[in-house]
């Protein structure tokens, strides 16, 4: 039974909302680009369908959506408040009318932090969501600064989990964006500063039941875990950054690197690994089984493979092991 906890869903009555938000609308065009955002607006007649034969082909029971990096963020409350609504309950249709094979991350209408709490308590309340979705920054703030802690407060109590997704920003830095690498590179780079912005501000330490996963293999960090228990100059850290590090969740989007896949499971543990494809943009790469074929090419031991693909999300979330009769 495989959970891809990173697969993407923009339904059509949320474009109209994109429009009306400059930063969502710029993100759109300029980031994601028109055909990439087509690309994720998968509730057009066929499409669903078209969705669960591939997850039918590559044995995956269930997809649990979030918006990518075009949440609704907007500087006006209102106008956030009213996409988000829209969103999740998109989301919350889409999954009731497929019960088993689909959940959903609550998205908030950041940066408004009593909006978003309001949201959150209705998504996971009300509509049955499994988690909740942030960007790695808003409006390039980072979502570990001390504005943000209310919702962490609120997602700790409830021992909720928290997936987060690059903002596409190239982590602010012309030198990245200027050379063309926002999305080659820029997103595992906001991974990577989302993950050093956690261990500063002992995020992961001071809200322990939070279960947070970062995408993308965690970036850079599975190299840099001796480099920075060695030589980061933060004295006011409550542990090592090797072990808030490892204390994370990491899905398994790698572009079928074998070899990124071993790093991140030797430096984080095979427990720490879950299951994602970060559909369908990897689609134009690789086929949507072939993004958890190469999980059972990488060589590791074979225990290790079976918990990465069918056991680690599973605990995660909770969802009952009995699984459909899909494709091995």
């Amino acid at each position: 039974m495989i959970i891809d906890v990173h697969a993407h869903y923009l339904p059509g009555a949320y474009r109209p909302k994109l429009a009306a938000k400059s930063a969502a609308s710029t993100a759109a065009s300029s980031v994601l680009g028109e055909r990439k955002a087509l690309a994720v607006m998968t509730d057009e007649p066929g499409m669903i369908e078209q969705r669960i034969d591939m997850m039918d082909e590559a044995g995956v029971e269930r997809q649990i959506l979030s918006a990518a990096g075009i949440a609704p963020y907007a500087a006006e409350s209102r106008v956030a408040v009213e996409a988000a609504h829209v969103l999740n309950d998109a989301y919350r249709e889409l999954t009731a009318s497929h019960p088993g094979r689909f959940s959903s991350f609550v998205s908030l209408p950041l940066p408004h932090i009593d909006a978003a709490l309001e949201e959150m308590r209705r998504g996971l309340d009300e509509l049955g969501m499994v988690g909740v979705t942030m960007n790695c920054s808003v409006f390039n703030r980072s979502t570990a600064e001390e504005e943000f802690e209310p919702l962490y407060e609120e997602m700790n109590e409830r021992g909720t989990t928290l997936f987060f997704h690059p903002a596409q920003n190239g982590i602010c830095s012309p030198f990245i964006n200027d050379y063309g690498f926002t999305g080659a590179a820029g997103a595992s780079l906001e991974d990577t500063a989302l993950v050093l912005h956690l261990i500063k501000r002992n995020i992961p330490a001071r809200y322990p039941d939070i279960k947070i996963i970062v995408p993308h293999l965690g970036g850079m960090i599975p190299m840099q875990l001796a480099r920075l228990d060695g030589q980061a100059n933060t004295p006011d850290l409550l542990s090592p950054p090797s072990v808030t590090a490892r204390s994370l969740y990491y899905d398994t989007v790698g572009w079928g690197s074998r070899a990124a896949l071993r790093c991140a499971c030797e430096a984080f543990g095979a427990d720490r690994l879950v299951p994602g494809s970060d559909f369908p943009v990897l689609l134009s790469a690789e086929s949507y089984r072939r993004t958890f074929e190469y999980i059972k090419e990488s060589r590791l031991p074979a225990e290790e493979i079976e918990k990465i693909l069918h056991r680690n999300a599973l605990a995660l979330f909770d969802f009952d092991p009995s699984p459909r009769s899909v494709a091995p």
